[in-house]
């Protein structure tokens, strides 16, 4: 078959599909805390011809020919890593984040060894140690987890459970936690227990590289993260470490599970670092931060409890129970308003993880578009217009022609055309 312009746009269908994702994006309120609008810079490296190069290895012990412009490439990512987090030693293969997690537990764990995580429900991450994920299949795993009171993760118990389970490993980080971390209290957990302590910053990697969140590089001997939150890169994961652990992290993630690297992904995180230790990307980070401090104050306003009482990062998670609606049906109503959100539980919920209770709402999307704090306004209006409305089609369906000419005014892509 021929490779002709023409052949591709003859695929109508895929056509179709991509303009109707492009669309989409567009023409919607993007309020998923874990994603983000890459640059048309990041967009054009990831795809770029390395889509089309094996590379298994690293650089310099490569399994394949014709890999010199791969190693200058990957040895690119790796050096603007270290650089942006002042990291001994990075890894930047891992596809996800998930996959950056399973390396770095199996670089210091065996199968059976106890894991001490977050737990799902109260702002965990799944690969932490949830019984449905490889964490909880493989490791023994046991949780901490927020006061009921405050809602604040309660370092008295992570310090009691260390002592008493012992763990090889305590992992902190979290999905859904809107307060900063105490690497420090995670820290002398560790010691106490003789763990190693891994942290998973995904969602506060942005946050973290313009100096806005603390560092769990000094504390951990383990960091991981995805790139593709409030970083703003691609889809993908790495892992940062001390130099004593730079092998075993290395030989997890190749051989020990995967082979080819995408490279096509890491010439775009490569160019997400680059961007990401220019000047201005502190300043996308402080209008994060700020943006998400004003939604957070305009739904208390509207009579919204917030678990914890606000946040200090990009995301708020909403106590539904009081509105007798549940998570599922506040993402249900807010998809047909044109506002992408997700159900999500919060801490002691009563309701399956497919309902939930609470609603999480992120702020980094729609700060790359150009939203400031008086268009949060706005925002947090159609959004309790729409939870005011989720049995009335036609309301919803007038609040989405609303928020589609308000996304218009933030154009996304323009000139773009898939």
């Amino acid at each position: 078959m021929s490779s002709s312009k023409r052949d591709y746009h003859a695929d109508n269908q895929l056509e179709a599909i991509l303009a109707g994702e492009l669309g989409r994006q567009r023409d919607n309120l993007e309020m998923i805390a874990s994603e983000n609008f890459v640059s048309e810079r990041v967009l054009r490296a990831a795809a770029s011809v390395f889509t089309n190069k094996y590379a298994e290895g690293y650089p310099d012990r490569r399994y394949y020919g014709g890999c010199e412009f791969a190693d200058r490439l990957e040895s690119l990512a790796v050096a603007r890593a270290r650089k942006l987090f002042g990291a001994e030693h990075a890894n930047v293969q891992p596809h996800c984040g998930s996959s950056a997690n399973m390396a770095a537990f199996f670089a210091v764990m065996k199968p059976g060894d106890p894991l001490l995580g977050m737990d799902m429900s109260h702002g965990g991450h799944l690969t932490h140690g949830a019984p449905v994920s490889f964490s909880g299949k493989v490791f023994k795993a046991y949780f901490y987890g927020v006061r009921r009171d405050t809602e604040i993760i309660d370092y008295d118990e992570l310090t009691r459970l260390a002592e008493e389970i012992r763990p090889k490993v305590i992992v902190a980080g979290a999905s859904s936690y809107p307060r900063i971390i105490d690497f420090e209290r995670f820290r002398e957990a560790a010691d106490r227990a003789g763990a190693v302590l891994i942290v998973d910053m995904a969602h506060y990697a942005g946050m973290v590289a313009a100096g806005l969140y603390p560092s769990p590089v000094p504390h951990a001997e383990i960091v991981t993260s995805t790139t593709h939150k409030t970083l703003r890169g691609p889809r993908g994961g790495f892992v940062l470490c001390r130099r004593t652990f730079a092998k075993a992290i290395d030989d997890e993630v190749f051989p020990g599970l995967q082979g080819g690297p995408l490279m096509h992904i890491i010439a775009a995180k490569a160019a997400a670092l680059a961007e990401a230790l220019e000047p201005d990307f502190i300043d996308y980070q402080r209008q994060i931060l700020r943006n998400a401090a004003r939604l957070a104050t305009r739904l208390v306003d509207a009579g919204y409890r917030l678990v914890t009482g606000g946040t200090d990062i990009h995301l708020v998670l909403i106590d539904l129970r009081s509105k007798n609606i549940t998570g599922q049906q506040a993402e249900a109503a807010l998809d047909k308003a044109g506002i992408t959100a997700n159900k999500n539980s919060i801490p002691f919920d009563r309701e399956r993880y497919t309902v939930t209770s609470g609603l999480r709402l992120g702020t980094a999307a729609l700060t790359t578009r150009g939203l400031g704090e008086c268009d949060m306004d706005e925002v947090a209006d159609f959004v309790t217009t729409a939870l005011q409305s989720i049995d009335d089609d036609t309301r919803l369906r007038r609040i989405r022609e609303q928020v589609t000419a308000f996304c218009r005014k933030f154009p996304l892509y323009p000139g773009l055309d898939f």
